[in-house]
């Protein structure tokens, strides 16, 4: 099974996963797909390979060398995000794509277009993986099982030299919750890698720091006929709430480094409104100042309207790993040698999101996070190059080579 093969029927198992689940993992139909890889890792050779009571799948390639070696570990997702259903997913695949417009559904007119996506003009001649414009792809990180499990078989396959391997594939990583349960001690890598979209040539080890906030807000509903003077409709207090925030630290005008906070779920009416915000920056200072801005606000419209008004709860969910991942640059610099025998050039970006690595990184795990060659995650336009997924296989097999040398 090719690896592209492989990824077409990973995508056709719907995954989505659910924030507002309290069980593990957070959605049962991710077990559905555990169960195939377990199955998968069982047949190729992987002895111990197994599904947890949590949901993530386990297995280890034993070494077959005498040279000491690092016990290296590959991580990837099986949950796709809740931005878009993932269910009845139709890939289609385009053949040495020309660089022009490709029309995903013509029937409700989604174009995808190169103006539009310039990433597109780095997959000219590639074939590319595309939705039909109703459903996300699941390249995210669908792609990355894929390339862990081909790279698996080719290794047991073809009896290359390796050390030890762990390999691990989480639920709930969309939703923050992909290592609330994974057991390090267990998994027993010396450091690991999430496989797990962007560039093919891109090793990052930078994140957001990230959190959420929650608020409720407590509005006073009064016959309209009779309101002056009385009425506090929640729903326009919350309006009020997202117009004091700084207008420029909206997702949609920020890139790079520049951090943001984003409005992801509201709903309400005039007795009482509920917001959801995740806010992010890659700068610690910086993550700070954002939080004590909601705080300010809310302090406030609660000394406008009423001490009771506002309920604000702010938890965090994940920091930067690069301070502790530029204490291990080695695990780094080992991906880059590995890019540039490849025949690329090695890049890192800071990531603007969070990965299973930054909780694994904080916990005890080194694990930076190597590129799959997918793009516009999340969404209807989102595709993955074949290329670059052949490519990220030739990438993790030589990483495990030039560990034994």
């Amino acid at each position: 099974m090719s690896v592209e093969e492989r990824f077409l029927k990973y995508v056709s198992y719907d995954t989505q996963s659910d924030p507002y689940s309290e069980t593990y993992p957070s959605t049962m139909k991710q077990l559905k797909l555990a169960g195939e890889l377990k199955s998968e890792m069982l047949a190729i050779g992987i002895q111990d390979a197994h599904v947890d009571e949590f949901g993530i799948v386990y297995g280890t390639i034993l070494s077959n060398t005498d040279r000491p070696t690092d016990t290296i570990g590959f991580i990837a997702h099986m949950d796709t995000s809740p931005d878009l259903t993932g269910e009845n997913i139709h890939p289609r695949i385009i053949r040495d794509y020309d660089g022009g417009d490709i029309v995903l559904n013509e029937e409700y007119n989604i174009v995808m277009s190169p103006s539009d996506f310039p990433t597109l003009k780095k997959n000219i001649h590639d074939d590319l993986i595309v939705t039909d414009g109703t459903t996300l792809l699941g390249g995210d990180d669908k792609a990355g099982i894929a390339e862990i499990m081909e790279m698996a078989e080719t290794i047991i396959k073809n009896d290359l030299p390796h050390g030890t391997i762990k390999i691990a594939f989480t639920p709930d990583e969309e939703i923050g919750r992909g290592t609330d349960n994974f057991n390090i001690e267990k998994f027993g890598a010396d450091y690991a890698y999430t496989v797990d979209g962007g560039d093919i040539e891109s090793v990052d080890y930078e994140n957001f720091n990230a959190a959420a906030a929650d608020i409720t807000i407590h509005g006073l509903g009064i016959h309209p006929g009779t309101a002056k003077g009385k009425m506090i409709n929640s729903l326009l207090v919350a309006m009020e709430f997202q117009q004091m925030l700084p207008v420029h630290e909206n997702p949609a005008y920020t890139e790079g480094y520049e951090g943001f906070q984003h409005l992801t779920h509201m709903e309400g009416n005039c007795e009482t409104t509920k917001m959801e915000y995740i806010i992010r920056n890659h700068d610690k200072q910086q993550f700070e100042k954002q939080k004590k801005t909601f705080y300010r606000i809310s302090e406030y419209l609660n000394q406008k309207y009423g001490s009771y008004t506002i309920d604000l709860k702010i938890v965090d969910s994940y920091a930067n790993m690069r301070e502790i991942i530029e204490k291990n640059m080695h695990i780094v610099q080992q991906v880059k040698e590995a890019i540039r025998e490849l025949g690329l050039e090695p890049t890192s970006q800071a990531i603007r999101g969070g990965t299973d690595g930054a909780r694994l990184t904080y916990d005890g795990l080194p694990c930076p996070n190597i590129g799959t060659g997918g793009c516009n995650c999340h969404g209807r336009y989102e595709y993955v190059s074949i290329n670059s997924m052949h490519k990220g296989v030739e990438l993790l097999l030589k990483i495990v080579e030039n560990s034994t040398k």
